[in-house]
């Protein structure tokens, strides 16, 4: 479950968010681009334009989440299924270097002057490459100076690799139901309604979508055959090492994604208990987990504090996928970065937080996974450091530090955990 702490961002005369940014001088000096011949490019997108653009406003003038401007467009246009793909495709593909379309634009320039030069961009129309190429390698990258000093004060030297795979377009990955079938019956199935698909290498229950397509309104996923999961997300819930008949909880459950996952290795046999503070999360994952076969998933709201206590010691196995920055899913979510910066001292103190409070659901035996989809350590490792030097009745059995730059998956963080005495 990912929180971004995100406040409004000031819109300037252009109604775009102000991006300007004193780590970027060398970009500032560049003269904007002349619009008037860009604009044949904007032209030649005659049907995706008018609903990038109106996404786009929802977005940025009105600080609409990017799913939710989405949906409400797509809902009141009811666009072809290709052309809904499309506009989704350049959303993403805009919002992720929003700042350096901008800087090209130029800073008086409108949102939609601003639309026009993204599609020169991507089109490589006249000099506009070269220019692109004068641009800071952090804003070809897309990303915000107070992002890129905290990517460099979190990861070193690492950093810039992972700056640049995540301002790349994410890959599209499902998940199998092993409930129902298997990956190469979904394959077949897949490729007969024109979805191309290939295995991912160290990820047994997880394809690539490598088509264009209506994904979800194939006959599999009516079926329940599979979910869209990232392969990263996937690896996660298979770090916790459950099994058909345990206890199990999944503390803070959100989407379900990884509750489906627990579910299809449980076999669909033991107590698997979904938990969330917002009950609408835990109605839609109820009816996903229906459609999965996910029989023995049971939702229960976190009311208080009180709905832990009164589970302490009763799992076998608790995953703890744990509030965080979502620095390791910003390519899925771009508009993040252009909102103010994460508030990481307060999501610190959460994290710990529910360290602290949920493992008491563990039994003595019992194995915990904590799980972030950041790649920033202070939210990973030294959480898990923390928190063992205030609790010996834990071990770390194992960690994985999954990296954009080094898989091609989104970034996440798994620590193994076993509870292996009471506290005294």
């Amino acid at each position: 479950m990912s929180v971004c702490s995100l406040h409004k961002t000031q819109a300037g005369s252009s109604g775009l968010a102000s991006l300007t940014d004193s780590s970027y001088d060398r970009a500032s000096l560049l003269p904007p681009l002349a619009l008037p011949e860009i604009f044949m490019s904007f032209a030649h997108h005659e049907a995706t334009s008018p609903l990038l653009y109106a996404i786009l406003q929802l977005v940025l003038q009105q600080d609409q989440q990017l799913e939710r401007a989405m949906a409400q467009v797509f809902g009141a246009a009811r666009p072809a299924v290709g052309l809904q793909s499309q506009v989704v495709w350049h959303c993403g593909a805009f919002l992720r270097k929003l700042n350096a379309y901008q800087q090209l634009a130029g800073a008086d320039a409108s949102l939609a002057d601003t639309v026009a030069l993204y599609f020169a961009v991507q089109q490589g129309s006249g000099d506009i490459t070269a220019r692109w190429q004068q641009l800071p390698p952090a804003m070809q990258d897309g990303c915000p100076g107070w992002l890129d000093q905290l990517g460099h004060t979190e990861l070193g030297t690492a950093w810039p690799a992972e700056r640049e795979a995540l301002a790349q377009a994410a890959p599209r990955f499902i998940r199998v139901n092993s409930l129902k079938t298997n990956r190469d019956a979904l394959q077949r199935a897949l490729a007969k309604g024109g979805i191309q698909s290939k295995a991912v290498d160290g990820v047994d229950s997880a394809l690539e979508i490598t088509s264009d397509g209506a994904l979800f309104q194939t006959e599999p996923f009516k079926l329940g055959w599979f979910e869209q999961q990232d392969a990263g997300s996937q690896l996660i819930a298979a770090a916790l090492p459950v099994k058909p008949g345990s206890r199990v909880i999944d503390a803070c459950a959100g989407a379900g994604g990884k509750t489906l996952a627990l579910a299809a290795r449980m076999q669909a046999k033991g107590r698997l208990l979904a938990m969330d503070v917002e009950q609408w999360k835990l109605d839609n994952l109820q009816q996903r987990a229906n459609r999965a076969g996910a029989a023995n998933v049971e939702t229960r709201l976190i009311s208080s504090s009180k709905t832990i206590k009164r589970l302490a010691g009763k799992a076998d196995f608790v995953l703890l996928d744990v509030p965080c920055s979502g620095s390791g899913v910003l390519r899925r979510n771009p508009d993040a970065k252009w909102r103010s910066p994460m508030r990481l001292t307060e999501l610190r103190l959460l994290q710990q937080d529910i360290l602290q409070r949920y493992c008491k659901m563990l039994c003595v035996g019992g194995e915990l996974v904590y799980a972030t989809c950041s790649i920033f350590p202070s939210e990973n490792r030294a959480q898990i450091d923390a928190f063992l030097s205030s609790r010996p009745d834990f071990q770390l059995l194992s960690e994985q530090n999954i990296s954009p730059a080094a898989t091609g998956f989104d970034g996440f963080y798994a620590a193994h955990l076993r509870r292996i005495s009471e506290l005294s």
